[in-house]
């Protein structure tokens, strides 16, 4: 079997000694739309492994649930290659995740409805691979894990209180509070769904005019599309916006405008329940970078008057800060 290192190399698992060999590792898998990324880590946080797989979701709920068993088959596979002790699995995965009763609520992009995942696939280890064991499965919200990992080893390291903003086609957030998730059930951190315009665009979730509609990347490109005229296919994302708006169009400059208000009202409102040193954003929108942040920072401290100001800095870990969260979340509970 060949393991793909992250600095691309192939290499095969070959058998380790010394500390690596003796350390306890989890398996730690973050299930994505069109992609699962699945690492082996060990109990330094250091992936030792990294693999992606093929997220099957178009041929329903069933097939992905057994694509991502056999994801952990694989990688407890590069494991064992590897001389090392597999204790646990940490899977992440979209919607609305109970992780104290390890079910999934509510999984709009998989198509998951109630469903006791984390037990399906213990049970789907033990009988499908014997080598795996009676292996436990945490599971955990992709959005929180990838909090989970910032706040640990991230952006957010060394803050107790933080805000954790990833913005892609939708936005979301993981809160910490005294160094602590706050999950709520599942249903905390639904930031991309604060009303901030009450008559504005239909939303998904069946609201108007929530945050998602007028700052998530995806909106940020469609808003840009319908005030120019063009069709929504045409205009390459946002980042197309943010290359306009160097250039000096006007229309470029609204829209993205009127993201970073709109981001800014709901971060100020977010601030004053729970208070944040540090807010980090992450996401496809944060490679902008300061074209995003320093604005976002202004319009922010506007909105803010005795309330602490929290430092707003972009995400270090990118599309990996889902996996290694669960990761962590894994080796927590090993411990």
């Amino acid at each position: 079997m060949l393991i793909k290192r992250d600095s691309g190399e192939s290499v095969s698992g070959s058998r380790q000694t010394g500390v690596e060999s003796h350390m306890s590792h989890v398996l730690a898998l973050d299930v994505g739309g069109t992609f699962m990324k699945g690492a082996v880590i060990g109990s330094d946080h250091v992936p030792v492994v990294r693999l992606r797989f093929p997220t099957p979701r178009a041929h329903g709920p069933e097939a992905t649930t057994a694509a991502i068993a056999s994801a952990l088959v694989d990688l407890h596979q590069a494991a064992r290659e590897r001389g090392l002790t597999v204790k646990a699995a940490g899977v992440a995965v979209p919607g609305i995740v109970d992780e104290t009763r390890r079910r999934v609520l509510f999984s709009a992009n998989i198509g998951w409805r109630d469903t006791d995942l984390a037990a399906d696939l213990t049970h789907r280890l033990a009988a499908g691979a014997t080598d795996t064991g009676k292996l436990p499965v945490i599971l955990g919200h992709d959005v929180a894990s990838a909090g989970i990992a910032e706040a640990r080893i991230g952006a957010a390291q060394g803050y107790d209180n933080a805000l954790i903003v990833p913005i892609g086609t939708g936005i979301a957030a993981a809160l910490i509070s005294e160094g602590r998730p706050i999950r709520a059930g599942g249903y905390a951190g639904q930031l991309g769904h604060i009303v901030i315009e009450p008559n504005g665009e239909p939303c998904g979730c069946g609201n108007r005019g929530c945050l998602a509609t007028i700052a998530a990347a995806s909106a940020i490109a469609r808003r840009y599309a319908a005030r120019t005229g063009k069709p929504e296919s045409e205009v390459n994302g946002a980042h197309e916006v943010l290359q306009r708006l160097h250039t000096g169009d006007t229309t470029a400059h609204h829209v993205w405008h009127e993201a970073i208000e709109a981001l800014a009202t709901a971060l100020a409102q977010a601030t004053n329940l729970l208070a944040p040193e540090v807010i980090v954003i992450g996401g496809g929108l944060a490679q902008a970078g300061e074209p995003l942040l320093a604005p976002l920072r202004e319009s922010l401290a506007e909105r803010l008057t005795f309330q602490r100001l929290p430092k707003v800095v972009p995400a270090q870990l990118g599309d990996e800060a889902g996996c290694l969260g669960i990761g962590l979340s894994a080796l927590e509970h090993i411990s």
